[in-house]
């Protein structure tokens, strides 16, 4: 018998590494650059900033707790049939949702090992047993992930592209990846960074999900569309999914000025593509750049570089961080996604990105 004298969370849970958000701060900076987070150096598009003002009139009434107006404008975007689209509080409360709906104690979650913590802390939360593969060159292993499946598998978690690597697997790879797995093992596909890619090679995963029954894609506001304050998500999933899910969620769980915004921006095309052009332009400077100074940047289709640092001669990723911090500049430490001496830094604003050149260039010369 517990001789507890407060209420104790479930086992497991204390279990859990909490995730942690990018650094906003830097300590002895004047002026600080934030680029740990993959925030959008462009912001929102101005169609949702004028959707928000005309919605702030209404604050005293609940939302559609359908999100009609958000998914009807993505089904409209993407030529999606609106019924097998659901909104979320981001992304994030998709993956929890999914591994509530789908994992019980006992079952197997598989994801690699660079991929997004939140996969690890969902799969636990459920109650369900991490299974973690290794990656080929920072790359997920079709292969890999494959000779993991056993009968207790229930979800196959693939972050394409991945976060914090920018690297990215093929259609025809996901496709045999698909054919690969038990009928009774749903893959998620996390399409975070999807519209960053111009890739010939690539699908975000809308064809997938229209030909199975065990895909689903999940999509996010945060990146491209700039706004990560409001919290939007939304998944593709096959009308049985879509079902299940929406038992379990929140009746509320997307708020009315997220509806509205969200509903203006992703029909507006043009700041998209503005936010394409700006990112693989700053992107391969950034790439180019780092490579004069000797290091090695993973290759990225996101608007996010993954930068190696020298493992000797107080040039680590660590000292880096510590002397960028003082700089003002704020990039993210990846030691809990299996790189212990490298950084992680978001594509920003022009001026943020020329400094944080010039700050790396005083550091690896010091």
């Amino acid at each position: 018998m517990s001789t507890s004298v407060r209420p104790e969370p479930k086992p497991g849970v204390m279990d859990i590494a909490a995730y942690v958000p990018g650094r906003e701060s830097a300590p002895c900076a004047t002026k600080v650059w934030k680029l740990s987070s993959n925030e959008s150096p462009l912001g929102p598009s101005p169609a949702a900033v004028e959707a928000i003002s005309k919605a702030m009139g209404h604050l005293e009434l609940y939302p559609d707790g359908s999100a009609t107006k958000l998914r009807n404008a993505i089904a409209e975007t993407h030529g999606l049939n609106p019924a097998n689209i659901l909104c979320s509080n981001g992304s994030d409360e998709l993956l929890g949702l999914l591994a509530q709906t789908y994992i019980k104690p006992g079952d197997e979650a598989i994801f690699t090992e660079h991929g997004f913590l939140v996969y690890r802390i969902q799969t636990l939360a459920a109650g369900g047993t991490p299974v973690v593969v290794k990656e080929d060159k920072e790359r997920a292993d079709v292969d890999a992930i494959l000779a993991a499946v056993t009968e207790k598998t229930r979800i196959v978690f693939l972050a394409n592209p991945n976060n914090p690597t920018g690297t990215y697997i093929p259609v025809d790879e996901v496709r045999r990846l698909q054919a690969g797995l038990p009928k009774t093992a749903l893959l998620v596909l996390d399409a975070a960074y999807a519209e960053y890619v111009r890739r010939n090679d690539y699908e975000s995963g809308i064809e997938l999900v229209s030909s199975s029954e065990n895909v689903v894609m999940t999509r996010t506001f945060s990146k491209i569309h700039g706004m990560a304050a409001l919290r939007i998500g939304w998944m593709y999933a096959p009308a049985h999914v879509v079902d299940a899910v929406n038992r379990v969620r929140g009746p509320f769980n997307v708020n009315a000025l997220a509806i509205e915004a969200g509903a203006a921006a992703i029909r507006d095309k043009a700041h998209v593509e503005r936010a394409v052009a700006y990112n693989e332009t700053w992107s391969a400077w950034l790439v180019e750049e780092l490579g004069k100074l000797g290091l090695r940047v993973t290759p990225s289709v996101g608007n996010f570089l993954l930068i190696h640092f020298p493992e000797n001669g107080g040039k680590s990723a660590a000292d880096a961080d510590a002397f960028l911090g003082t700089r003002g500049y704020v990039l993210r430490r990846v030691v809990p996604y299996g790189f212990p001496n490298a950084l992680r830094l978001t594509v920003g604003p022009e001026e943020a990105n020329r400094g944080v050149v010039a700050a790396l260039k005083e550091f690896m010369e010091s």
